[in-house]
C-alpha cells in the first residue's frame, strides 16, 4: 500500500514541476517557485517526523 501512495505521489511532483515551473519561469517568478516547493518539501518532513 504504501509503495501505491509514493508511486503516486511522485507523479504527482513530476507533473507539478513539469507543467508548474515552466509557466512559473515564462511569467519571472521561477525563484518563488522552487523555494515554495523547497519550504513545502520540508513541511512535509517535518510533519512526518513530529506526528511519528
Amino acid at each position: 500500500m504504501a509503495e501505491t501512495f509514493a508511486a503516486i505521489a511522485g507523479i504527482m511532483v513530476y507533473i507539478s514541476l513539469d507543467e508548474l515551473l515552466p509557466a512559473a519561469e515564462k511569467y519571472g517568478e521561477h525563484h518563488l517557485a522552487i523555494r515554495g516547493l523547497v519550504f513545502g518539501m520540508i513541511v512535509m518532513a517535518v510533519s512526518l517526523i513530529v506526528l511519528n
